[in-house]
């Protein structure tokens, strides 16, 4: 079998006689000007990698847990061919642990004045913008012996979007909304505030509702049907705080509210309901306002993709004026925070009648499964003691909740897998009650 390249090389050097290699300059060049030969020449037969042209293409935006792909062009202008290992660098949250190397590792082989692409594919762990680092090419010559290695910076963002896994909810939301609307054949009787139609008294229905000049014009009794009002303004205030960097299973508390803000904000808008967005801590962080009901999703998507925990102590006040300035007329402010008992006590009740004298509110909680379990837990000394901490940890939970409901606040607090739809089941009670 012939022997090519660094191979041939090193086995004809192998095979000099011994007496070659006695320490005389006539044998170190007899070793070593071939090498060097060798090298100069692989060196001077690599292709250049600082005049390569490198350009980029593909996805700009994924959801968490979704993959994006991002191309690479590498164009090779000189009259060398291109043989290359390539690195793409990303931040270490791009991948999954462990597949960083194999994802951001290329070869490739680029013919002289031709171009060729490879793509790199990412599966960010962590939401908001991720940007690309810099590409790293180590061009070979034909042995192998000589490379030449450089950098580009080849700018890329790709913003990873919250996952909005409660989206599976919307469909059978949407068909409670519907019967809501007198779409269907369950109409809400009695009840509502914009009258729909007239229909046949059956029995059961709420005699309040009985047209009575409609009646004497025709030999049945008629009732009225009504339908939740539209056009209502629906205010989604997020806590970024420090309550909401504490975490709850996999995540953070500030990214279950999301996700049922989300399943919230779908529902509204489709029951034509205007969808603003207020994120605050101690300042502003996100503000989305004015959006159509078709454009309101993506935007708040787009939001709060880059939103993160501050771990500082939400200013109440400055909460409840700034969504005072954002919703001047009444609405619907739902407040995303924690109920701990401190932050409701000495932050949010002083100010809350500035709230509810004007507008409805619901705050809506993260609750921790695993303080449940806790409770639950019997059998050694140690549950025991863990279930008794959980149970008072419980009775303060629920004490706060009773003094904001005292003060006309409905609270939802529910699992993180629970809150989505619990929230949006309060919604749709507010429309049925004609409360909203």
């Amino acid at each position: 079998m012939a022997l090519t390249g660094r191979t041939a090389l090193l086995a004809a050097l192998g095979s000099l006689p011994v007496g070659i290699w006695e320490p005389s300059w006539a044998g170190i060049l007899a070793v070593n000007a071939p090498l060097a030969v060798a090298c100069a020449c692989d060196f001077a037969l690599a292709a250049p990698v600082r005049r390569l042209g490198l350009t980029r293409s593909g996805d700009t935006s994924a959801r968490l847990g979704e993959t994006a792909d991002v191309t690479l062009t590498v164009t090779n202008p000189s009259g060398r061919p291109l043989r290359a290992h390539l690195r793409d660098a990303w931040p270490p949250s791009s991948w999954q642990p462990g597949t960083e190397i194999e994802a951001s590792r290329h070869s490739l082989t680029v013919p002289p004045g031709e171009r060729r692409r490879v793509t790199t594919r990412l599966r960010p762990t962590r939401r908001g913008d991720r940007q690309a680092d810099r590409v790293t090419i180590r061009s070979y010559g034909p042995l192998g012996l000589f490379t030449r290695q450089g950098t580009h910076k080849v700018p890329w963002t790709v913003r990873v979007l919250p996952p909005f896994t409660s989206r599976k909810h919307l469909p059978s939301k949407l068909a409670r909304l519907r019967e809501l609307d007198g779409r269907t054949s369950v109409l809400t009787r009695g009840e509502g505030t914009e009258f729909d139609s007239l229909r046949e008294y059956v029995p059961g229905d709420d005699t309040r509702s009985i047209d009575w000049r409609a009646t004497a014009r025709q030999s049945a009794v008629a009732v009225r049907t009504w339908r939740p009002e539209r056009d209502r303004h629906i205010l989604l205030a997020l806590d970024t705080g420090r309550t909401s960097a504490g975490r709850v299973g996999d995540a953070p508390r500030l990214d279950s509210s999301m996700d049922a803000a989300l399943l919230l904000a779908a529902l509204a808008s489709r029951a034509g309901d205007r969808v603003d967005l207020l994120a605050y801590d101690r300042r502003v962080r996100a503000l989305v306002q004015g959006r159509t009901a078709g454009d309101v999703l993506p935007s708040l998507v787009n939001a709060m993709a880059v939103l993160e925990p501050e771990l500082v102590e939400t200013d109440a006040r400055g909460l409840t004026a700034t969504a005072l300035r954002t919703a001047p007329r009444h609405a619907l402010i739902v407040l995303f925070t924690s109920l701990d008992a401190a932050p409701i006590e000495e932050g949010l009740l002083p100010v809350l009648p500035q709230l509810t004298q004007r507008h409805t509110v619901l705050l809506a909680s993260v609750a921790d499964p695993y303080v449940a379990r806790m409770a639950a837990a019997r059998g050694t000394t140690d549950s025991v003691y863990q279930a008794a901490a959980a149970a008072q940890a419980q009775s303060e939970r629920h004490r706060t909740a009773d003094q904001l409901r005292r003060h006309g606040v409905t609270v939802v607090d529910a699992t993180p897998d629970e809150l989505a739809p619990a929230l949006a089941d309060a919604y749709l009670a507010l429309k049925t009650t004609g409360r909203l």
